[in-house]
């Protein structure tokens, strides 16, 4: 099971320009609402430009006590701030509420975009991926691009306005005092950082124990039986007990020192401001700054100490979500196959189903140095059975592989009704194709909507006479919610036997002309065999159909016995044939399973 990444354990990109040209592609999805993203950075200005107006004001207010007409003074200083504030309040609604609409609907595009690429990609990236892996890379890159969006990327150049800001005016107030400052705040907002992020470490640290810990409990808990079965209580709690102490180390080491950055903050900011205010006392003395000045001055300062604070780990969320887009952008890139993405009629009339292939060669992307099938050649009439046998990894499913394009051929050959199998489209020739695999995957819906995946289009009365074709009809009826019961996740709810009669019914609901038997028996019970092999036995009727089989009870009246070993067809015949062939591959096959010794009457 592939490990889910969260969004602190996401790599960081270094903000080049390759990298920073990357992720300006993303900017093309938020062009339809460019107009709400720019009234957004409207609003971010005006955010911090009245912040920035605060101090200034805080500090009049202040020095209009000593001017004539005080109280006037005040009052008015006092509404005006106010007034700062309500407009500071409706810009910050409307900053956050842009920049979330902004993103959420920027976000609608990329994940619609994305998901229609990755369906669309060949089966060569996902056997070159695994699937776990991309799914969770997505979901945790794509929720960084949206808090980056919606927040942090707002309040990275909010906190940079205040910090320029910030030094622009304590500069204006005071140019001694501000040295002074800046002499003592960047040095202590330096060493809190790397002290922040070291704490951090450790939490972490402290978190991937508790997960192991726990994992502890849900193994022991899940194997209970084979814990008390081989009497290993004691072993589970060692180890649990080990697991435990290591919590309780880290902890202490966290709680140690998350207590000396405690105390590095008291002494160390709260004495820098026992030095800004005593130096300020002095300049006041000197009549070089006024009170107000003074109690604007440590209000810009604060602002400028949070801002420094809280922007490196904003910049540090930048680099994710520019790595995270890099990561997305990367799959984007990837080539996709030709696959039409909407609901459309085939463009071509049904297909008869003659198959050939003509001195096929092949090897898998991945394992290029490794051939697969070499020079295969056979021909399957229109209507025919096709059984293909041989030893494991001979090449027998990669055959079934390429006839549905999943890849394409090195050299040779593949036609189908006496037409190149690339002239037609994937969409038209894999419509007229079925597959009933070893392992049904049924999807997390109902027994209707699993059956009506071969044919979305089909009628209540197409899928009860799919389903009895398939002999799934009368288990069906015999849940209390018939058609509508939940197969559960991959089908779990379900016997072997009746999701290989569910995946029949939806390949006889398609009615295709070429049909794909991959090891469609090999893993049920003999009742099971016996139904879904009839089952097939019917579907099978009228169309050209490839058995790819293990038990050879199960291809007997096939019309036709490729036998491959290492890629090449060594035998073709049928079974009287092959097994009258003196130590042939498949007369040697058919000594393993004595139900096929004879040859048939």
């Amino acid at each position: 099971m592939a490990r889910k990444t969260t969004s602190e354990e996401l790599p960081k990109a270094k903000l080049t320009k390759t990298s920073l040209q990357k992720a300006t592609r993303l900017f093309g999805y938020l062009r339809p609402d460019r107009g709400k993203y720019f009234a957004g950075l409207i609003f971010l200005a005006l955010t911090s430009a009245t912040a920035l107006a605060f101090p200034m004001l805080i500090g009049d207010l202040v020095n209009g006590a000593d001017a004539e007409s005080a109280a006037k003074n005040i009052n008015s200083r006092a509404l005006l701030l106010i007034g700062i504030l309500a407009a500071q309040a409706v810009f910050s609604f409307f900053r956050i509420y842009l920049f979330a609409q902004t993103t959420e609907n920027t976000l609608v595009r990329l994940r619609q975009d994305l998901y229609s690429h990755l369906i669309s990609l060949p089966m060569s990236f996902f056997t070159q991926n695994r699937v776990g892996e991309i799914n969770s890379r997505i979901s945790a890159d794509i929720t960084q691009i949206q808090d980056t969006f919606t927040t942090t990327l707002a309040e990275f150049l909010r906190q940079l306005i205040l910090i320029v800001g910030g030094l622009i005016f304590i500069t204006v107030i005071s140019p001694q005092l501000t040295l002074f400052m800046l002499a003592l705040i960047p040095a202590i907002v330096i060493v809190g950082i790397f002290f922040g992020r070291y704490i951090r470490k450790i939490s972490r640290q402290v978190q991937d124990t508790v997960a192991e810990s726990n994992t502890i409990v849900q193994e022991t808990m899940q194997g209970i039986v084979n814990v008390k079965a081989f009497a290993n209580e004691f072993l589970e709690l060692k180890r649990y007990r080990k697991s435990i102490k290591e919590i309780a180390v880290l902890s202490l080491k966290s709680a140690f020192s998350r207590g000396l950055f405690a105390s590095f903050i008291i002494l160390a900011l709260f004495g820098a401001i026992v030095g800004i205010v005593w130096y300020a006392t002095h300049l006041l003395q000197s009549g070089e700054i006024t009170f107000g000045e003074v109690i604007s001055f440590v209000i810009y300062t604060s602002f400028i100490g949070a801002s420094i604070g809280g922007i490196a780990e904003l910049y540090a969320q930048i680099q994710k979500a520019v790595g995270s887009t890099e990561r997305i952008f990367e799959i984007m890139d990837q080539a996709p196959e030709n696959i039409e993405l909407e609901n459309q009629s085939s463009s071509i009339k049904r297909l008869h189903g003659a198959v050939k292939f003509d001195h096929v060669h092949f090897s898998y992307p991945s394992r290029k140095e490794l051939t697969v099938l070499n020079d295969i050649s056979f021909e399957a009439k229109a209507g025919e059975r096709i059984a293909i046998v041989g030893p494991s990894g001979a090449g027998k499913s990669t055959i079934t592989q390429l006839l549905l394009r999943f890849y394409e051929p090195d050299s040779g050959k593949i036609l189908i009704d006496d037409r190149l199998a690339s002239d037609y489209t994937l969409t038209e020739l894999r419509n007229h194709m079925a597959i009933v695999p070893q392992d049904v995957l049924l999807f997390g819906g109902s027994i209707r909507e699993n059956i009506l995946y071969g044919n979305p289009d089909a009628t209540e009365d197409e899928i009860i006479q799919a389903a009895k074709k398939a002999n799934a009809h009368d288990f069906i009826i015999g849940f209390p919610e018939s058609y509508d019961t939940l197969v559960g996740e991959r089908g779990i709810t379900l016997s072997g036997g009746q999701r290989q009669r569910i995946a029949i019914a939806r390949a006889v609901l398609k009615d295709p002309s070429i049909l794909i038997l991959d090891e469609a028996t090999s893993s049920l019970d003999s009742e099971s065999e016996r139904l879904v092999q009839d089952a097939l036995e019917q579907l099978m009727i009228g169309r050209t159909s490839f058995i790819v089989a293990h038990r050879l009870s199960t291809i007997r009246n096939a019309d036709r016995i490729l036998v491959i070993d290492r890629g090449v067809v060594t035998e073709t015949g049928t079974h009287n044939e092959l097994i009258a062939i003196e130590d042939g591959i498949y007369a040697n096959l058919s000594k393993l399973q004595y139900d096929v010794r004879q040859p048939l009457v």
